[in-house]
């Protein structure tokens, strides 16, 4: 490999990637461009093709039309000498029930004819140590909890270096404690120079591990970039803090915002006839308007400011535009 990742070719570059199962279309010519030493989120509600396209750049499945390259190869041409080079956790893990989590791994990594089994039980122990089960090693499959055989298919798939490593949906099962440590572990094998691509619906997930995403709604490819392209380019929105909302939704509207609804246009009035409670008033900003014009029309109109602000659109903001769906914000 290219020790100037810059120079490197893309860890996954896809050029109209397509896979159609009768009629369907899953997915629908995508080029994805997954950079080398990045942690990279791969977003979309479920049914947006995220799975299909995973199961391809493996080569799990056959596309209908377009181009896959994996570390630099063509796939699935070469997918005998990719595969050892990645690690993946895809569709949750399968195991033996009836082995140890120990032994699973063994039967797994004795499957590789690139391991070496003089070191086998090392690294079936330092695997089982990185994602927290050194405790279960012994212990039966079928005696684990679903957060516990996520975490065996995560060891399983860092039984040995890799250069890649897809997972789709990693922290699927896992408490909080366990969703931060899988979180750790990701940033620890990008700081070694390991790309990851995560697939997932969870918001905390990706705006905390990753430097690029790209979002897939109904089997397209809607964007992709860095994280702070994807922001920049959604609308900012403006936020007044004010016990005066009704005013400040007319005023916002005059200059032409869009006014998000749902605030109460007045909160309870104390002794001296005032409102005692403040009501966040958030509008997407226009670049025509700017932020003191905005303040200036406030305070002519006679509007009490108490606070004002101008923000990027969130990741959630985006995502929500381009796919009209909600995002699971859940840990």
């Amino acid at each position: 490999m290219t020790d100037d990742v810059s120079l490197a070719p893309p860890a996954i570059e896809t050029v109209g990637l397509t896979k159609r199962f009768g009629s369907h279309t899953a997915v629908d010519g995508i080029g994805l461009t997954v950079p080398r030493g990045s942690v990279f989120g791969f977003l979309g509600p479920n049914g947006s093709g995220k799975t299909t396209t995973i199961r391809m750049l493996l080569g799990l499945a056959g596309a209908s039309a377009g181009e896959i390259r994996v570390l630099g190869e063509e796939m699935p041409r070469k997918v005998a000498d990719v595969l050892p080079r990645v690690g993946a956790l895809v569709e949750g893990p399968a195991f033996y029930p009836f082995l140890s989590g120990a032994a699973n791994l063994a039967r797994l990594d004795s499957a590789n004819r690139h391991a070496s089994s003089r070191t086998r039980q090392d690294r079936v122990a330092l695997s089982l140590e990185r994602v927290g089960l050194s405790h279960a090693a012994r212990k039966r499959v079928k005696a684990y909890s679903l957060g516990m055989k996520q975490r065996l298919g995560l060891a399983n798939a860092l039984l040995t270096p890799r250069e890649l490593l897809v997972l789709d949906e990693p922290t699927n099962g896992l408490d909080p404690q366990g969703t931060r440590e899988v979180r750790n572990l990701i940033r620890s094998l990008a700081s070694g120079g390991t790309t990851v691509f995560v697939s997932s619906h969870l918001l905390a997930e990706i705006d905390q591990i990753c430097t690029h995403a790209a979002i897939m709604s109904n089997g397209a490819l809607v964007a992709q970039g860095t994280l702070d392209e994807l922001r920049r380019a959604g609308s900012p929105r403006v936020e007044v803090r004010t016990p005066d909302p009704g005013a400040t939704r007319r005023v916002l509207a005059a200059l032409g915002l869009e006014v998000d609804t749902g605030a109460p246009d007045a909160g309870p009035v104390d002794s001296e006839g005032t409102d005692a409670r403040d009501a966040l008033i958030a509008a997407h900003a226009d670049p025509a308007v700017a932020p003191e014009e905005i303040v200036a029309a406030l305070v002519g109109a006679g509007v009490r400011i108490r606070g004002f602000s101008v923000m990027s659109a969130s990741l959630e903001e985006r995502f929500v535009a381009l796919t009209g769906e909600g995002f699971d914000v859940a840990e």
